[in-house]
C-alpha cells in the first residue's frame, strides 16, 4: 500500500476511470503473459521480489480480499476489515501452481467487481463516502479510496511483470 495516496478525495470521473481499469486488468494481464515461457514465470523484478507466478496469484488473492471489503463497505458499514497478509498468501501453500486458475479468478472476479462499483457510481451519495476501518492503515478507508487503490494496485504489479519479463 505504499506508493498511494490514502489522503486524497477522487472526483466521480477519476472513480469511473477506476472501475474502467479494473474491468480492463484481466485483458492487460493476458496481453502480457500470453506467450510466456514456463520459466518466464520464475522470473523476479528484483533480487527477493516475487516471482511473475506469485504475483499473479499475490492479485488474485489481493483482488478477492478487495472485492470482499467492497461488500463489507457497502453492506457494513464501519466494521473493521479482517487483515489481509500478502507475504504468508504469496509464499506458503499453493506459491508454485500453475498461474491459470489465479488469472480466471481475475477474469470474472473483475467484471464482477466492476460492475459492483458501476452501481454504487448510479447512488455516489448512498455508497462513495462509506468506510471501513483498516487497522494496518489506522484510518477509515471510503469505498471511493478503494475503487482508486486497486486500480492503482494492478497497475504497480503489472509494471512489476513487466520488469522482471524483460
Amino acid at each position: 500500500m505504499n506508493g498511494f495516496d490514502w489522503e486524497r478525495d477522487y472526483a466521480l470521473e477519476e472513480l469511473l476511470q477506476s472501475v474502467i481499469a479494473v474491468k480492463e486488468f484481466p485483458n492487460k494481464i493476458a496481453r502480457v503473459i500470453n506467450g510466456l515461457k514456463p520459466e518466464d514465470f520464475d522470473k523476479t523484478y528484483r533480487d527477493g521480489s516475487w516471482n511473475v507466478r506469485q504475483i499473479i496469484h499475490h492479485l488474485a488473492d489481493s483482488h478477492m480480499n478487495g472485492y470482499i471489503r467492497s461488500q463489507h463497505i457497502i453492506h457494513h458499514s464501519a466494521d473493521q476489515i479482517q487483515l489481509f497478509h500478502q507475504d504468508d498468501w504469496s509464499t506458503g501453500l499453493g506459491k508454485d501452481f500453475h498461474h491459470e486458475a489465479s488469472f480466471m479468478i481475475l477474469l470474472g472476479l473483475h467484471q464482477r467487481w466492476s460492475l459492483l462499483w458501476l452501481e454504487c457510481l448510479k447512488q455516489p451519495d448512498v455508497y462513495l463516502a462509506k468506510s471501513i476501518y483498516h487497522p494496518e492503515l489506522e484510518r477509515h478507508v471510503s469505498l471511493a479510496q478503494f475503487m482508486v487503490f486497486y486500480a492503482w494496485h494492478g497497475e504497480h504489479h503489472l509494471e512489476q511483470i513487466l520488469r522482471a519479463i524483460a
